[in-house]
């Protein structure tokens, strides 16, 4: 019998995941303005505040997954995909030390981990996120971000290998074009993760245990 999200992501063992919701990517500076349009249009970033907001008032950790790159590129694999090769024709394509790899301001928050990343496209391999959940005692994580091309269906993938336990809620995720995304929740990431809503998160999380115990 499936659990019910209340207990799914009980505050003491769930942790939120924020993919790449930095200024390059969907802010002031984006790179990749028809996902910027697409997160717009349909109040991504919006719901993805109020995932965090609740979040952060039930003492559920937040991990923000940022993506950088090295002036010289080291320990990044620069050509072994089309996508990456495009991108890094730009020499100054998401710099670290620059203003395009930092949070979203309207999602950012001094208590928040941050997960940086130089390669790949997906949150766990290569990095200390498995090991810093399993030290908080996190045994589900909740998705949001972007975008549901890559980095999400990553994500989804990568944490059930480990074990966890996955929650999206859909409308805090996007991908391109927004009808594909819309598939992906429905026959990709439905078959890995239990998908919400924001607001059903952030009432499930306001109902829990004012002590942030799992029950």
């Amino acid at each position: 019998m499936p659990l019910e999200l209340a207990e799914l992501a009980a505050p003491g063992r769930t942790a939120v995941l924020v993919m790449e919701m930095q200024r390059g990517v969907l802010g002031d500076i984006a790179k990749f303005p028809e996902l910027r349009e697409i997160c717009a249009a349909r109040g991504t970033v919006t719901a993805a505040a109020r995932v965090l907001a609740a979040a952060r008032a039930a003492g559920v950790p937040v991990v923000q997954c940022t993506a950088a790159f090295r002036a010289d590129r080291a320990g990044s694999h620069t050509d072994n995909t089309p996508f990456l090769r495009n991108l890094l024709r730009d020499p100054a394509h998401m710099l670290e030390g620059t203003a395009a790899v930092e949070v979203l301001p309207e999602l950012a928050d001094p208590r928040d981990l941050e997960n940086r990343r130089y390669h790949g496209f997906t949150p766990f391999t290569g990095t200390t996120l498995d090991q810093v959940l399993r030290s908080l005692g996190v045994s589900t994580v909740v998705g949001v971000g972007v975008s549901s091309n890559l980095a999400i269906p990553g994500l989804c993938s990568e944490a059930v290998a480990l074990g966890y336990r996955v929650v999206i809620p859909v409308d805090a995720v996007a991908g391109i074009p927004a009808e594909y995304g819309d598939a992906v929740l429905a026959n990709t990431l439905s078959l890995l993760a239990t998908r919400t809503t924001a607001d059903d998160l952030a009432k499930a999380w306001s109902e829990a245990p004012t002590d942030g115990a799992a029950t």
